[in-house]
C-alpha cells in the first residue's frame, strides 16, 4: 500500500532508507517526536503504525491533522514542521529516506 502523502516534495524515485528507529510503544516514543520538528534537507520520513493509533499534526501553516491506524504509513518531506500526538496503545516505527545519490 502507497504511504499517505499530504504535503510535498514527493519521495524521489529510487529513494531508499539509510536509517530506521523503532519500533517505539506509546511510553517510549521519543520526547522529540511529541514536539513541533521537521527533517533535513534530502531527508523524508515514512511513519509506519504497527499497532495501535497516533495523532500525526502538521505545524506549518497550512497546518492539520490525521488519526493514523495500524497498518497506516505516513510520508513526511524534508521541512515541514510536525508532531506527534499519542492515542493511547500504539507501536511506530520511523525509516529515514533519502535519494540514492544521497544516501
Amino acid at each position: 500500500m502507497a504511504p499517505i502523502a499530504e504535503r510535498g516534495p514527493p519521495l524521489p524515485s529510487g529513494a531508499r532508507a539509510y536509517r530506521t528507529i523503532g519500533p517505539f510503544g506509546a511510553d517510549t516514543i521519543p520526547t522529540g517526536l511529541l514536539g513541533r520538528h521537521t527533517l533535513k534537507e534530502g531527508a523524508w520520513g515514512l511513519l509506519s503504525v504497527i499497532a495501535g493509533s497516533i495523532r500525526f499534526h502538521w505545524d506549518d501553516e497550512a497546518g492539520g491533522h490525521r488519526l493514523l491506524k495500524s497498518g497506516d504509513t505516513m510520508l513526511i518531506p524534508p521541512h515541514v514542521p510536525h508532531h506527534l500526538e499519542r492515542r493511547g496503545s500504539v507501536t511506530i516505527e520511523i525509516a529515514f529516506c533519502a535519494a540514492a545519490s544521497a544516501a
